[in-house]
C-alpha cells in the first residue's frame, strides 16, 4: 500500500519539493514531480537547476528524450513515470494513479485555500484505508 505523507507549512511548495527531491534523489529513488500546471512544472524544472550551489540533480520533463534514463521526472501525466517510486503531488487535487507508487509526498502550503484542499486530499485517502503521516516544516 501507498505509504503517504504530508508536509505542512511550506512557505515555497516549488522549494519543498525541490529539497525532498533532492533528499529521495540521495538515497536513489526515482521521483516523479506532478504537476499539472504547467507553470508550475516550469518553475519547478528552473529551480532544480538553480537552488543548489555544489548540487545536481539530474531531471528532466517526461516527454523529453532522456526522460527513460533520468531519475527525476517532472509531468503533468502520471502514466509518463517509467517508475512506481516516489510521487510527489504539486497538484491541488489527489493525483491519479497515486496508489501505484510506494509513495506519495503531499506538500502543504500557508495560505488557507492550500490548507483548505490538503484536508481534502487528506480526507480522500483516509476514507480509502491509506495511513496518512505528517510532517509539519520548521519543527525539530
Amino acid at each position: 500500500m501507498t505509504r503517504i505523507d504530508f508536509y505542512s507549512n511550506a512557505a515555497s511548495r516549488p522549494l519543498v519539493a525541490c529539497q525532498l527531491t533532492t533528499k529521495a534523489f540521495a538515497q536513489g529513488l526515482h521521483v516523479l514531480i506532478f504537476a499539472p500546471d504547467d507553470a508550475i512544472a516550469r518553475a519547478i524544472d528552473r529551480q532544480l537547476w538553480t537552488f543548489q550551489a555544489t548540487g545536481f540533480v539530474p531531471h528532466c520533463m517526461a516527454g523529453e528524450r532522456l526522460a527513460g534514463e533520468t531519475p527525476v521526472l517532472i509531468s503533468a501525466s502520471i502514466g509518463e513515470a517509467g517508475h512506481d517510486g516516489l510521487l510527489v503531488n504539486l497538484s491541488d487535487a489527489c493525483p491519479p494513479l497515486f496508489a501505484r507508487f510506494r509513495r506519495l509526498i503531499e506538500i502543504v502550503g500557508n495560505d488557507d485555500q492550500d490548507r483548505l484542499a490538503a484536508r481534502l486530499r487528506w480526507r480522500f485517502y483516509r476514507e480509502r484505508g491509506y495511513e496518512v503521516n505528517h510532517v509539519e516544516l520548521g519543527k525539530s
